[in-house]
């Protein structure tokens, strides 16, 4: 896929950010500064959804899921640490596509949907995993995980907010598609600062500083659940077929 460019109208940078190391440690063992969120054995920090029935596990010193929670409620894992202001390095990969996605939009720089002269949305069909990180206890502030052509990183509930002003709009959609190829891992830096997000996805920031005027002042973060599967047991929508490791967290204030 070809890197897009987008416009910084409505980015703001943020400024006296603390450096993220550049040298990876052991998995899970945190980097100076740092404090592991996940201890790479068990489900310690964590809430695990009420009869998930062992859908979301640690297989090789990872979070694991298979999009599959028989959880009734709220199928996603929260962290059980509220956080206000701080940096979040955390490694992801989606394990595999097994679903082709009907509907993925053409996104444009500003955060639109491109159209054709009719003013009919463009569509591709394309194979899929969704997942995110949700950001200070609310899914509506989620860093998505991917494969749309947009690329991971933008925050899909601000951007199709009809509340959004235009600004804001673009300044959640990504810069850059920086996610390697399905299978491989890829790793997230998030600061949050305020009201305002940052997002570096391997080493390439795809969100300068999008400011966000509703984002609560302290919350929890979750790994989200997505996707179902239909009678003749069918994925109906793209699965979470993912795992993270290495969730590490820096507070700021």
């Amino acid at each position: 896929m070809k890197t897009r460019t987008a416009p910084l109208a409505g980015c703001l940078c943020l400024a006296g950010i603390l450096l993220v190391p550049t040298t990876r440690s052991a998995d899970n063992a945190a980097p100076p500064g740092f404090t592991a969120l996940f201890n790479g054995r068990d489900f310690t920090g964590w809430k695990v959804p009420a009869g998930d029935n062992g859908h979301w596990r640690i297989v090789d010193g990872a979070i694991d899921y298979d999009a599959e929670s028989e959880a009734r409620g709220d199928k996603n894992l929260w962290c059980e640490r509220e956080l206000g202001d701080f940096v979040l390095l955390v490694d992801w990969r989606i394990k595999s596509t097994p679903y082709v996605n009907p509907g993925v939009p053409y996104i444009l720089p500003d955060g639109t949907h491109a159209r054709d002269v009719t003013g009919k949305e463009h569509r591709l069909a394309l194979p899929d995993s969704d997942s995110g990180v949700f950001l200070r206890g609310d899914g509506r502030f989620q860093v998505n995980i991917w494969c749309w052509p947009i690329g991971s990183g933008e925050m899909y509930g601000v951007r199709t907010d009809p509340r959004t002003s235009p600004e804001l709009r673009a300044a959640v959609t990504p810069r850059h598609q920086a996610d390697k190829p399905v299978g491989e891992w890829n790793r997230y830096e998030i600061t949050v600062k305020g009201q305002t997000v940052r997002v570096v996805l391997n080493g390439v920031t795809v969100i300068p500083g999008a400011t966000i005027p509703d984002l609560p002042a302290r919350g929890r973060i979750a790994f989200q659940h997505h996707g179902g599967k239909d009678a003749s047991g069918n994925w109906n929508s793209p699965p979470s077929l993912v795992q993270f490791k290495n969730v590490y967290v820096k507070e700021l204030n």
